[in-house]
């Protein structure tokens, strides 16, 4: 039976679903501006094969507010694995879920496993971006996207435009192939609807602003190195079509990517053949055949 509840993690809550079961415990963690929903296809792919518990991240749909740091995020996973009995989980996650796997690996290598399903920072440096020309001014061209982005985090909008928004998400699950209901759950999850008649979307500016800073500070080399315990890095190999307009960037920054992968010598890797960065909508049933085969091999 699937489970809802929350767990207290010091002045936080964090919302938490259990998808129940006896097998092996296996926390899978969605990406940023994302929620637990995000991964429902994926978690019932796994679920024949594990006990699948996901989250909300602290500031994400019905998780509390909280200041984000990589380790006020990691305290908050042991916290649930501590609330819910998991024994060595192995933590497996999309995007900003998949750097926290990674960190998860680094600091437990007593841990079964740990799965990173495309879960890099966006390119920021020129060093990141090999053989491409001016590579400076395309970084500050995608930053200027990613600003624009950011500017827009936690807007709100009227209740007689909500629905408008809903259909246009229906939309967008359709034209990605994707399980509409869980879509909306998803779109839903990270709305907060006020007294005022207005509805807030999450994550927070603030929350935004600083996700933004420490994914431009994290270095992922220096963890790759260090992880001990069996670990698992899924890389894209195409764009997202809002990518496209960077083609050549992404080209660069996936070769750095890769050559980042091949210098770990306890990290394998995958390049996951026509997926984009939105690979656990588009492919769930392959990455879970991937992550439990894995992981049997590294018991």
């Amino acid at each position: 039976m699937i489970n809802d509840s929350l767990v207290d993690v010091g002045n936080v809550q964090i919302a938490v679903r259990d998808f129940g079961g006896d097998r092996p415990p296996l926390l899978l963690l969605h990406g940023a501006g994302g929620n637990l929903a995000q991964m429902t296809t994926l978690a019932r792919e796994l679920r024949p094969h594990h006990r699948v518990v996901t989250l909300d991240l602290r500031g994400h749909g019905r998780s509390a507010d909280g200041p984000w740091s990589w380790d006020a995020a990691l305290g908050d996973l042991a916290a649930v694995c501590v609330k819910l009995e998991l024994e060595r989980p192995a933590v497996v996650g999309h995007s900003l879920g998949g750097m926290l796997a990674a960190l998860w690996g680094e600091r437990h290598p007593e841990s079964r496993g740990v799965v990173s399903l495309d879960g890099n920072p966006p390119p920021t440096r020129p060093s990141q971006l090999p053989g491409l020309d001016d590579a400076s001014g395309e970084l500050q061209r995608l930053g200027a996207v990613f600003d624009m982005m950011e500017a827009a985090a936690g807007q709100t909008v009227p209740a007689d435009e909500l629905a408008d928004l809903v259909e246009r998400q229906r939309m967008a699950a359709r034209d990605m192939g994707a399980n509409e209901k869980v879509w909306i759950e998803s779109f839903r999850r990270n709305l907060v609807h006020g007294k005022n008649g207005r509805t807030t979307f999450r994550p927070s500016f603030e929350a935004t602003t600083r996700l933004r800073a420490l994914l431009t500070e994290l270095d992922l080399s220096s963890v790759y190195a260090a992880i001990r315990c069996p670990a698992l890095l899924v890389l894209a190999t195409r764009d997202l079509p809002e990518q496209q307009p960077f083609a050549d960037l992404y080209a660069a920054y996936r070769r750095y990517l890769l050559a980042q992968a091949q210098a770990a010598p306890h990290l394998r890797h995958v390049r996951l053949a026509d997926a984009s960065h939105a690979m656990v909508i588009e492919q769930p049933g392959v990455l879970a055949s991937l992550i439990t085969d894995f992981l049997d091999e590294s018991r």
